[in-house]
């Protein structure tokens, strides 16, 4: 019966350590619609991470939060550089940031482009909390 105790006390250990890797990690969210730019911070930080909002991919370039953006909610379909844009520029300049992408476009083409470059996952609106925090997971732990 001892061992109960610390099996607990190993289990809300081991929680506390997700959420500090958590909280390290900043996700950035680049989208036009500002419902989305709102909201989906807001979710994020209830999931334990850190988040930053951008309402283009040009706002996200300029920012200074390339480097410590851990992980990146891109919309596809943008005013300017699009989503797909965005991705090739971080690939080219050799910056590997695990992308989810966000739509209500349903076009397997740009899904299929997105994932040959490197994107961990692709939702289409409206998705679930558990949908995203799923693909956030898979972004973060690689």
């Amino acid at each position: 019966m001892d061992a109960l105790p610390e099996l607990a006390d190993s289990c809300i250990m081991d929680s506390d350590r997700q959420g500090d890797n958590r909280e390290r990690a900043l996700v950035a969210v680049v989208d036009d619609d500002e419902s989305v730019r709102e909201s989906l911070p807001d979710l994020l930080n209830e999931f334990g991470f850190r988040t930053r909002a951008f309402s283009s991919a040009e706002e996200f370039l300029a920012s200074g939060s390339v480097e410590q953006t851990k992980c990146l909610i891109l919309d596809v379909a943008m005013p300017g550089m699009t989503g797909l844009d965005l991705q090739r520029q971080l690939n080219d300049r050799e910056r590997r940031i695990p992308i989810i992408f966000i739509t209500a476009q349903k076009d397997r083409e740009i899904q299929d482009r997105a994932f040959k470059q490197g994107a961990v996952s692709f939702l289409y609106k409206p998705f679930s909390d558990t949908a995203l925090l799923d693909a956030l997971n898979k972004a973060v732990e690689g």
